[in-house]
């Protein structure tokens, strides 16, 4: 099984330098269709694998293949891709507890560690845009929608799969859209009920309008008010003051951690650290509510 995980680069020298080492992470490069290479951030893709196509079976007229013990959908890039007997194809899978997708793709390029800057947003469906990697002009993908092409539930029967009946609402503050669109589906299909906001402006209005949250997830690196400043003035004298709040960030030496803790942060997720930032959600959410 391959999986992706955090990548940390080691601080850079103070000035302008240390801004063009934020966002390195491990960037999964493949082909699929024509046209230019494609990525995926390699935390998202649980396995790589090569399916065997004369597996490949119809279900309510979608391939599908066994897999460990479930029907697992197939999901093509390319929507003129169609099964040739007696290949293998390479598949990237996507998990979430019982249920899995393999979305298909026609070849394997490489795993790089880059900064992931989507320069060029685009209408097409599945895709957010183009960005620079590894010295390339690369489409990045959307690996929501391809999850909703595979099931059309993906993000919405969540609360089966929690004992609460209520959904834990959780308030996601990051100036990038690309995280905004990548951590949203991630959470809803966890069972949270997200609300996204680009600023800690917009997220103290939301407080000041009188909204309620159980968790509140925050970039630390955002222009104007600051991850830290919002956590201060969240801590200060909010309605919020007792909310968790969880700092997402590129950087996590121990002067991070110190600074974020005295900032009023209760806890502190390196960005695409995706199973970290679950287990700290549902372990925040443990706590408060045992001391509630």
């Amino acid at each position: 099984d391959f999986r992706g995980g955090c990548t940390t680069t080691p601080p850079a020298p103070e000035g302008k330098q240390s801004t063009l080492q934020d966002d390195r992470m491990a960037l999964l490069l493949f082909r699929a269709g024509d046209g230019a290479p494609k990525a995926v951030p390699l935390s998202l893709v649980a396995r790589l694998e090569d399916v065997d196509l004369n597996q490949v079976e119809t279900s309510n007229g979608q391939p599908v293949v066994q897999y460990r013990g479930k029907l697992m959908p197939l999901v093509p890039i390319d929507p003129s891709w169609q099964v040739q007997r007696d290949k293998r194809q390479p598949v990237l899978v996507f998990a979430d507890g019982d249920r899995s997708m393999g979305l298909v793709v026609d070849e394997i390029i490489d795993i790089v560690e880059d900064r992931l800057q989507v320069e060029l947003g685009t209408e097409r469906a599945g895709f957010m845009g183009s960005a620079i990697i590894a010295d390339k002009a690369t489409d990045v993908i959307d690996a929501g929608f391809y999850l909703t092409q595979a099931f059309r539930d993906w993000f919405g029967n969540a609360t089966d799969r929690f004992e609460d009946e209520r959904l834990h609402k959780v308030l996601l503050v990051d100036d990038s859209p690309f995280f905004r669109n990548l951590l949203t589906p991630l959470l809803t299909v966890s069972g949270y009920n997200v609300t996204a906001v680009q600023s800690a402006d917009e997220a103290l209005g939301l407080c000041e309008s009188g909204e309620d949250f159980d968790v509140i997830v925050s970039d630390i690196e955002m222009p104007g008010m600051s991850g830290l400043e919002f956590a201060q003035a969240v801590r200060g004298n909010s309605r919020w003051q007792n909310v968790p709040l969880v700092a997402l960030s590129s950087h996590a030496t121990p002067r991070d951690l110190d600074r974020g803790r005295q900032a009023g942060f209760t806890d502190y997720v390196a960005k695409f650290d995706r199973d970290a930032l679950l287990f700290t959600l549902q372990q925040t959410i443990s706590e408060t509510k045992g001391a509630a």
